[in-house]
């Protein structure tokens, strides 16, 4: 674990390292930050590579993972579900927090210019509920229409559960080996982040000018503040609502998890250090640690719902295409059901952007625009989304007592 920390730590420098540099490309040399956008557009294609299979079997072998179909309906139901809960109420927030704020002024410039506010159709309930049932789930892959892979990988692996073990033996197999695969291929393509971030950055500050770049205060400070206000008000609210624990007692007790998750940027190397605090202070049944939290890295990401909410309306604006109630509904329900497939990597927040950018419709170059400060948000969503692993976890281990 040791090593990964370092690993990251040392993504982080590099990250920062590209966008000062970037910046500096941008203001010293213009004409060829310009010529070399196609680096930082190869980068999101990278992106945009990883999106169906790492989202389809991240959630298929989550869900297999819960062992049978009576872990499903006891234990299973209530971590999702409140899992669910936690997410929902993280893009709530942000939701929120960006009507009432409403931060991003529009941007038109060549390059950047939204061509795509016409496509985006009058909302509807029915059209919606529909749209997410696979008619042809090769062609729903084929097409990466997230929300039916989604429902397809969620009924597909809970169909799985009532196969017998040496039925259930190669899928769990095949999946696992190519959710791991596709980890590794996330691992090599955010080890592009600094190089993306260089070219996207020099783009922009050549194309937008350092004025758009030193606006992003007002952006960090909703980001962070939603975040902020999930991780002391409304998670520390759910942990005392459905149990007797005190939430800030709790919090302070197994603080050492989201610290690591801050300077990690990884869910998954925080892994270890959650399920030792949560047992050995915490006072969780190993058993209980051991369940919710390896399924938490996985489906449970408040910080980065937050974080992508927040973001997208953020380009919305930024955009000029003011999104209607029905739109800002289907946006919180995307977010929520694509925080699941989300990888428990740095950055990995990036892919699912992609995703909801091109559903609502929006141009995919706006994200180089909030890329600059991605890394330091990174660190600042990981934790919460540790923080929301740990207060569910107790609130299930005190269900299970």
């Amino acid at each position: 674990m040791i090593k990964k920390v370092k690993k990251y730590a040392t993504t982080n420098t590099l990250v920062v390292l590209g966008i000062i540099l970037g910046a500096a490309f941008g203001i010293l040399f213009p004409e060829l930050a310009l010529k070399q956008k196609v680096i930082g557009v190869a980068f999101v294609y990278f992106l945009k590579m990883l999106v169906v299979p790492l989202v389809f079997a991240s959630i298929y072998v989550a869900i297999l993972g819960l062992g049978s179909i009576e872990h499903l309906k006891r234990m299973g139901l209530k971590t999702i579900g409140l899992y669910v809960l936690t997410t929902a109420l993280a893009v709530l927030a942000a939701i929120v927090a960006m009507n009432i704020f409403h931060i991003g002024e529009h941007v038109s410039a060549q390059g950047l210019e939204y061509a795509k506010a016409t496509t985006i159709a009058p909302f509807s309930l029915e059209k919606m509920l529909l749209s997410f049932i696979p008619t042809n789930i090769f062609h729903a892959l084929s097409e990466g229409k997230m929300m039916q892979i989604i429902i397809f990988a969620i009924m597909f692996g809970v169909a799985s559960l009532y196969l017998k073990p040496e039925q259930q033996t190669p899928l769990k197999s095949f999946f696992n080996s190519v959710s791991e695969a596709m980890l590794v291929m996330a691992e090599w393509i955010i080890r592009l982040t600094p190089i993306g971030v260089f070219s996207l950055i020099s783009y922009v500050i050549a194309e937008q000018g350092i004025e758009v770049v030193l606006g992003l205060y007002k952006y960090i400070f909703v980001v962070v503040g939603v975040i902020v206000f999930h991780g002391l008000v409304t998670l520390p609210a759910v942990l005392r609502l459905f149990t007797k624990v005190n939430p800030y007692k709790y919090l302070s007790d197994v603080r050492e998890a989201p610290i690591m998750a801050f300077s990690t940027a990884s869910s998954a190397a925080t892994l270890p250090v959650s399920m030792r605090v949560v047992e050995e202070i915490g006072g969780v049944n190993k058993k209980t640690a051991s369940f919710v939290l390896p399924l938490g890295a996985t489906v449970s990401m408040d910080g980065t719902a937050a974080y992508l909410s927040v973001a997208v309306l953020y380009i919305a604006n930024l955009a000029g295409v003011a999104l209607s109630f029905g739109d800002q509904l289907l946006l919180g329900i995307t977010v929520v059901a694509l925080s699941v497939g989300v990888a428990a990597l740095p950055s990995a927040s990036l892919v699912m952007m992609v995703v909801i950018l091109n559903q609502l419709g929006l141009p995919v170059e706006y994200m180089a625009l909030i890329v600059a400060v991605d890394r330091i948000l990174d660190m600042c969503r990981t934790s919460l989304n540790v923080t929301s692993d740990l207060i569910v976890t107790k609130v299930v281990d005190e269900f299970e007592k």
